[in-house]
């Protein structure tokens, strides 16, 4: 019997072109900062890149029109005494976005028409609360004037951005840094994932998991709701393989588990993922 050396599959003769040079964002100085969080993020009108700074932390807010080399004195958002480690736009107004920053603050900015046409040093809001470096920040998908909040401190913060006040606290849940946060769809629900190996589904209007589930590997994972009853993780196994897993999170009795490691893909069935 012949065996097939290579996988099967409709993308193998599919190659990307280049974008033409012209149509790049060069000469940008990207932050060096070793925090895994995103150091870009984008909307239907700006582009936002966290930057290396001087005495502080910053990031450019560049028009998706404003393409080719940078000049040396393009404007920064630059109000953090430290520097930033994540930002998110605004899925309500296109004009405003979140920063939350080494200096344990969270950052709210309004960005003008058109972008910077100076350096801008003033937030719409501070919100302060918590008492470690920020490194994640993430904008309620459904209600205006909610934003998340995490940091070295192990607690997750929501805001109500117009009062500038914190309005939930999640601190007793997290036993060691919080690597990564989302919500589900609608915002009831959000997804951590914690350097104590555990990812969690809390309900955060009361504060209960609802259901926690282990990475086998120590090294960090990331976790993403991908519907309401699935959720998709990157890690690594007990042998530090890379893992990319998807967990059905309502099965009462089994749940079939996707695994794609680093040898390749297998599918195995666990027990329910339960508290």
């Amino acid at each position: 019997m012949s065996r097939k050396v290579v996988r099967t599959s409709k993308f193998r003769h599919v190659f990307g072109q280049p974008v033409k040079t012209d149509q790049c964002y060069d000469d940008i100085r990207v932050s060096q900062n070793t925090w895994d969080s995103n150091f870009c993020a984008v909307n239907p009108n700006f582009l936002a890149i966290v930057v290396e700074a001087s005495g502080g932390g910053a990031f450019l807010v560049l028009p998706l029109s404003k393409t080719g080399r940078l000049d040396k004195s393009q404007p920064v958002v630059c109000g953090h005494t430290a520097p930033v480690l994540d930002i998110d736009w605004c899925p309500h107004n296109d004009n405003v976005i979140a920063s939350g920053s080494e200096d344990c603050t969270v950052m709210v900015w309004e960005i003008p028409d058109g972008g910077l046409t100076r350096s801008l040093t003033e937030p719409i809001v501070t919100l302060e609360g918590h008492t470690k470096r920020v490194g994640i920040v993430l904008w309620h998908p459904t209600a205006q004037n909610v934003l998340l909040s995490a940091g070295c401190d192990n607690v997750v913060l929501i805001w109500d951005v117009g009062c500038g006040q914190s309005i939930i606290s999640i601190d007793e849940t997290h036993t060691d840094i919080i690597y990564s946060v989302a919500w589900n769809r609608n915002g009831s629900l959000i997804c951590t994932s914690c350097k104590d190996k555990k990812i969690r589904i809390i309900e955060p209007r009361s504060g209960n998991i609802i259901t926690e589930k282990p990475h086998e590997g120590s090294r960090p994972v990331r976790a993403i709701f991908v519907s309401d009853d699935q959720i998709l993780t990157t890690g690594f196994s007990r042998m530090s393989e890379r893992q990319v897993a998807l967990w059905d999170t309502v099965s009462p009795n089994a749940e079939q588990v996707a695994v794609m490691a680093s040898t390749g893909v297998r599918h195995s069935t666990r027990g329910p993922f339960s508290p």
